[in-house]
């Protein structure tokens, strides 16, 4: 069922805008990046509007590449397909969704994981444009407003490839800033509305996710892989999840083994999701055996009042978001994350275990590696390796920019 607003939306115009740019612009989409900036270009055909398709040449008129015009954002082309000439049309997007779903077939294929990201933005070729599937149910965010022409063509596209029975609509800020045509963020436009938290299996354990109001599409997939593995090292421990949002590390360290699980983050609403989360899991004798309580709190000051109190853990995993929007505060970052270095090396005992985690992509992962061990030398703690990680199957890296997850498993001595 599509709700009716969605026919009020808005159709790509079928004239294409032409479009010529900068001799660097050309060797940037020759080498697949995928966006095309506005201060690259050096002419368009016409004024066009959000979701029409912008086809780039060089100098020598040659066809370069084909993506969504939106005149609202410094990028002002999200590419879509470069090379050659190519019709962007219904079987194009079907191909599209079909490939992206075929890439997480490893994922799914125990059955023990029914949440995952389907669509990765420009890391699957769709520039702006995130689906990801919880269950039954897709949440589509979308980072441009030249998406809303496209969403009649693609919202059937998207159930026939999951099999999913409703389609919840999450917009970035700077879109919910637009004219949408009446579209609003947490908007259903395929099926019922959820009448809560849908749930969903990651790796065997169930967790709810608030598709509606809560942050980014109501859960952080892209840790899914990490969570699974701090479980593999968490029998007995004492573990500290700070930044625990809805607590995907405390459940799986609980499943692990975990003696004791603290979560911390800054929103209570976030840790009575986490208290439900682990809930969910508690006919698992390690989840009942468990002890969790949780602190809310700023996670730089919830753990230097623990270190005054003496606390110690064996496991600390610290997970914040972003420190980075804009390369000009990656100096600023790197200083952020050395500080939860320090903070966390005055709970951890001898022998203990860091886990610390990066999702800003304008810090490289190398500079963030090097940063928390030399923190820890610096601090007389020196850390020994146990792994370095980087994205799970479904957030590919299709260019240097959609690198941005790391992160650093480590014993401390």
């Amino acid at each position: 069922m599509i709700i009716p607003s969605l026919e009020a939306l808005p159709v790509a115009n079928e004239k294409r805008l032409a479009v010529r740019v900068t001799r660097d612009a050309e060797r940037q989409l020759r080498g697949g990046h995928p966006w095309l900036f506005d201060r690259s270009i050096e002419s368009v055909s016409h004024q066009g509007a959000p979701g029409d398709l912008a086809v780039v040449f060089d100098h020598d008129r040659r066809f370069l590449a084909i993506g969504l015009w939106d005149p609202a954002s410094p990028i002002r082309v999200r590419v879509l397909h470069s090379g050659r000439p190519t019709t962007i049309d219904e079987p194009w997007w079907n191909d599209r969704l079909t490939v992206a779903a075929a890439r997480r077939g490893p994922l799914l294929a125990s059955g023990s994981t029914t949440g995952y990201r389907l669509v990765h933005g420009e890391n699957d070729g769709l520039g702006g444009f995130v689906a990801d599937v919880y269950d039954t149910t897709i949440v589509v965010k979308l980072y441009s407003a030249a998406w809303l022409p496209h969403l009649q063509i693609l919202l059937p596209l998207l159930v026939q490839v999951t099999g999913a029975d409703r389609v919840v609509l999450r917009l970035g800020r700077l879109v919910q800033g637009q004219v949408t045509f009446g579209l609003e963020d947490g908007d259903t436009l395929v099926g019922e509305p959820p009448d809560g938290p849908v749930r969903f299996l990651e790796h065997g354990l169930t967790f709810e996710a608030d598709v509606i109001r809560g942050q980014k599409t109501g859960h952080f997939l892209d840790q899914r892989y990490n969570r699974a593995r701090l479980g593999t090292l968490a029998a007995r421990a004492r573990v500290l999840d700070v930044f625990a949002y809805t607590g995907g590390f405390s459940v799986h360290a609980a499943a692990g083994g975990a003696r004791e699980v603290v979560s911390t983050d800054l929103s209570a609403h976030a840790l009575a999701a986490a208290e439900v989360n682990m809930a969910l899991n508690r006919s698992l004798a390690t989840v009942a055996a468990c002890r969790h309580r949780t602190i809310v709190g700023d996670g730089f000051e919830v753990m230097g009042d623990l270190a005054s109190k003496r606390e110690r853990f064996d496991v600390v995993v610290i997970d914040p978001p972003s420190f980075a929007s804009r390369q000009g505060d990656a100096e600023r970052a790197m200083s952020a994350y050395r500080r939860l270095t320090f903070l966390a090396l005055d709970l951890i005992g001898p022998g203990g275990l860091l886990v610390q985690a990066s999702c800003s992509s304008r810090v490289p992962s190398d500079e963030f590696v090097a940063g928390v061990y030399d923190a820890a030398a610096t601090a007389g703690r020196p850390l020994t390796p146990v792994a370095t990680t980087d994205h799970d199957i479904d957030h590919p890296i299709g260019f240097p920019e959609g690198a941005y997850l790391k992160a650093v498993f480590a014993t401390v001595s």
